[in-house]
């Protein structure tokens, strides 16, 4: 099993910047995506960005330009650098591994953001 540590959410004005962190324990050789998920009330949980072993990346639409994901493979961590936010981006943010279906997840960071 792989367990996933979320850290960095908060309260920031539009415009704003946030860095978010999850590191990940346990079983990590297992790990090949890490990546970042949200929902914001009333909404379906959706992808943010993830990031392979690789390093190759991809974006939800939404977030492309704004949002920078990188993996650091040593210390088993994934972080989420959003820039530019904006209230739309207000949800709780997910951490997940090998996707959504028979992944991971972290317990969740809350992010804020007011207008």
């Amino acid at each position: 099993q792989v367990q996933l540590v979320e850290s960095g959410g908060g309260l920031v004005q539009a415009g704003g910047s946030l860095r978010l962190s999850c590191a990940a324990s346990g079983s990590t050789f297992s790990i090949k995506i890490m990546g970042w998920y949200r929902q914001a009330p009333g909404k379906q949980r959706e992808l943010v960005a993830h990031i392979d072993s690789g390093g190759s990346t991809n974006y939800a639409d939404s977030t492309k330009g704004r949002f920078t994901i990188t993996r650091d493979g040593a210390k088993n961590t994934v972080y989420l650098q959003m820039n530019s936010l904006k209230p739309e981006d207000t949800a709780v943010y997910y951490c997940n591994t090998n996707g959504p279906r028979y992944g991971y997840w972290g317990q969740g960071t809350q992010v804020t953001v007011s207008s």
